[in-house]
């Protein structure tokens, strides 16, 4: 049974992200609030390839290129992206939600969102069962009191990721915010 349904099909998605450049490139444009000018996407890129920053012009122009003349078409192609090319700007599109479905999201400090909800899920467990069965420390603390901390973390956690993946989740904010600003 299948629970979510997507308008790209699981092959078309899986090539999409075998790309290194392009995986990358999805994941720079969430990091930056879903919208990058091309310049900076690449420079970006670059660097990351290179080890360096800045990085070598000619890394630098063979990403642009790239990017430009390959990657960012296919990725418009099936809304992913969409790119004005006369304004080179990059901003994610509808279908990019479901690319990310796919993409194992990292956090900036190395470690995904699912093993920081596992995490914190073991932790709570046992926190909560060392409560009632009175276990030194944590047992002096109430039960509800122990329980109420660890489903206020994993409010604060959630709307922590909602927050940094805002653009990507929630596309119209982006329009309504810039909308506020003419």
């Amino acid at each position: 049974m299948q629970l979510r349904r997507t308008s790209l099909h699981e092959d078309q998605i899986h090539q999409l992200l075998s790309n290194s450049r392009r995986s990358e490139a999805l994941r720079q444009l969430n990091e930056t609030g879903g919208t990058i000018p091309l310049r900076d996407l690449s420079d970006r890129l670059a660097s990351q390839e290179s080890g360096t920053s800045p990085p070598p012009q000619k890394v630098r122009e063979s990403v642009y290129n790239s990017l430009h003349q390959t990657h960012l078409p296919k990725l418009e192609e099936l809304g992913v992206v969409e790119y004005d090319r006369e304004q080179r700007v990059v901003r994610l599109r509808k279908h990019a939600r479901e690319v990310d479905l796919y993409m194992e999201v990292v956090t900036k400090h190395g470690v995904t969102w699912s093993e920081i909800y596992r995490g914190l899920a073991v932790l709570s467990l046992l926190t909560v069962l060392g409560s009632l069965l009175d276990y030194p420390g944590v047992g002096s603390v109430d039960t509800v009191l122990w329980t109420s901390l660890f489903l206020a973390l994993f409010a604060i956690l959630s709307l922590y990721q909602l927050w940094t993946t805002r653009y990507l989740i929630f596309p119209e904010i982006r329009n309504w915010w810039k909308s506020g600003d003419d």
